[in-house]
């Protein structure tokens, strides 16, 4: 039977080709945010269009300054024709030799996008939400049609969560806003920086990172500590490791198709292959018909189903 990598080890794979890739890139866009910050916050005053959506979409769009757009163009946002009266150039984007804006300073284009956004009418609905709320800025860019790409939200999420753009946002607030975020990160410090959610087993679960607590994550998702230390089959008095899976709803009574049995490997435990395949560590017992004190073997094979 075919065997598949431990589900936390594909999780830290998979965290660590991503944080290698921030990496590798971590270089130009430092040296972008560094270059534009100042700009972003600028037009947030001025415009109300969170900073971190600004910065975000100019890095994703221009990647980090260094498009052909971009240099040639100083156009950052890859904003198109439409409407404009100015120069013009001409590059192959969803179709060959597209018309896109020209700008004489970068300046320029960050003014435009702003405009952009502000007097369009299908990005209206957008100004309606909070200045902190980059998440629902995110997405109702993509539910607008700013972009062609599915993933365009979760790809502004991400550069704006691997490179906490947020912290710009709080700098658009009055004084008296600002008060009240901090006050609020306070009691619900997760504001700052939510968890992203992923689905394995059919179940939502998120990835435990440093400073994570029970309570903390509880707090996020709406849900009891207690019933989150229940539904890992865990103890109150566990202390989170980063890397660690926490399913937000009761795993389930048996693994899914097409898990039908699986080979202890080196390192598993009873409850790393619960949390692996999903499954309520009293079931996994149950079917394979041992005790609580059982410890698995490597070579061992376990029913899932």
């Amino acid at each position: 039977m075919k065997q598949t990598l431990p589900f936390r080890l594909l999780v830290l794979l998979m965290l660590v080709g991503m944080s290698a890739q921030a990496q590798h890139r971590n270089s130009a866009y430092h040296k972008y945010i560094k270059q534009y910050a100042d700009l972003a916050v600028d037009q947030m005053n001025k415009y109300r269009i969170p900073a971190s959506i600004t910065l975000a979409q100019g890095l994703l769009e221009s990647g980090a300054g260094r498009s052909s757009l971009a240099r040639k163009s100083n156009n950052h946002f890859g904003i198109k024709c439409h409407g404009w009266r100015g120069r013009k150039v001409y590059y192959d984007d969803d179709a060959r030799d597209e018309c896109f804006r020209a700008y004489r300073r970068v300046e320029d284009s960050y003014e435009d996008h702003s405009k952009f956004l502000a007097n369009g009418p299908r990005y209206r609905f957008l100004f309606k939400l909070k200045i902190t709320d980059y998440r629902g800025w995110a997405k109702g860019l993509k539910k607008a049609g700013y972009a062609t790409d599915r993933s365009y939200a979760n790809r502004l999420i991400t550069i704006i969560e691997d490179y906490d753009l947020y912290k710009y946002d709080t700098k658009g607030m009055t004084k008296r806003e600002a008060r009240r975020w901090q006050k609020l990160l306070k009691k619900k410090p997760w504001l700052a920086n939510p968890h992203q959610t992923y689905l394995a087993n059919g179940l939502v679960y998120v990835v435990v990172r440093e400073g994570d607590t029970f309570r903390l994550l509880g707090g996020e998702f709406g849900i009891s500590w207690k019933k989150l230390v229940k539904y890992n089959d865990l103890h109150k008095e566990y202390t989170l490791l980063p890397g660690d899976i926490i399913y937000l709803k009761k795993k389930n009574k048996k693994a899914r198709k097409p898990y039908e049995a699986y080979i202890v490997r080196d390192g598993d435990s009873m409850h790393s292959i619960s949390q692996k395949f999903g499954i309520r560590l009293k079931n996994l017992y149950k079917m394979n018909r041992r005790g609580d004190d059982y410890v698995p073997e490597v070579g061992d094979t376990l029913r899932l189903r």
